[in-house]
């Protein structure tokens, strides 16, 4: 339906805003405050402080969704588990959740997609689908990750080549998950970073809650993990479907974050 007086949208016009408001965006993306790699749980919750806290934030997911390991639930069943003190984020972002025994909660794995997606959306950050960040930017003098390689995921799927796009950022968070894929590329390829990577151990969920939760900030100068990619470049235990370290931890390198770059408005 179009308002009385106005000019019909027709086709041309669509696909003029379409790519004029797709690249305002992109031109501002090209250099920022942070970028955050997966719009996994652990990914959002950081955007979300990081946003809130004042920096200028970029997520970008390879796929066309939100969630990363939250959706799938345990063997595709629909409730999730946090515990206390984790429950603290459920509040900000208006997730409800049910205490089932004292400081344990479970809330459909949608409903905290969802408010996650919300609130980091809502503070300011932008999430971008169908972007893999397939290398980083670094700089000498002194040593530092600077930012980010990025394609779009329907490319590196294709098998075609196609140049990349670069984003400058002060600082890159890896949320990929198990694979900790940006580490394992600047591992690689910048040697001279000194980072190790220890590998994923089997599940030991009460340990690995906590340690996830502590060993989450940075391994090289601008560049920093959360969620399970702590686990994989730390040596840790997985945990399963339960999502307290994956909260924390984006909270923990968000603070991290905006604290090394000098940025008011820390989350507490």
């Amino acid at each position: 339906m179009q308002g009385r007086g106005l000019r019909p949208v027709d086709e041309s016009r669509i696909t003029r805003i379409v790519i004029e408001e797709s690249l305002r965006d992109w031109e501002s993306l090209a250099s920022v405050d942070a970028v955050v790699v997966g719009a996994g749980p652990s990914g959002m919750t950081a955007a979300y402080y990081l946003a809130r806290g004042g920096a200028r934030t970029v997520v970008f997911e390879r796929r066309l969704g939100f969630g990363g390991g939250i959706g799938g639930g345990a063997m595709f069943l629909h409730k999730i588990v946090v515990e206390s003190p984790a429950d603290e984020v459920l509040r900000e972002v208006g997730a409800r959740a049910r205490e089932v025994e004292p400081g344990v909660f479970s809330l459909d794995s949608a409903e905290l997609m969802a408010k996650l997606a919300s609130a980091a959306l809502d503070a300011g950050a932008k999430i971008i689908h169908g972007v893999s960040v397939e290398d980083v930017i670094f700089r000498r003098d002194p040593l530092r990750v600077e930012g980010v390689v990025v394609n779009w995921t329907a490319s590196e799927l294709s098998g075609l080549h196609v140049d990349p796009l670069f984003v400058r950022a002060r600082a890159v968070l890896d949320a990929t998950g198990h694979g900790a894929e940006v580490v394992e590329v600047a591992s690689r390829k910048v040697p001279e970073l000194g980072i190790e990577i220890k590998g994923e151990r089997s599940a030991y969920s009460e340990l690995s809650e906590e340690l996830v939760s502590e060993g989450a900030g940075a391994v090289a100068p601008g560049l920093y993990v959360s969620g399970m990619a702590v686990a994989r470049v730390r040596g840790l235990p997985r945990m399963g479907p339960i999502f307290g370290a994956m909260l924390l931890s984006g909270r923990k390198a968000a603070t991290d974050i905006l604290g090394d770059l000098g940025i008011g408005g820390r989350p507490r």
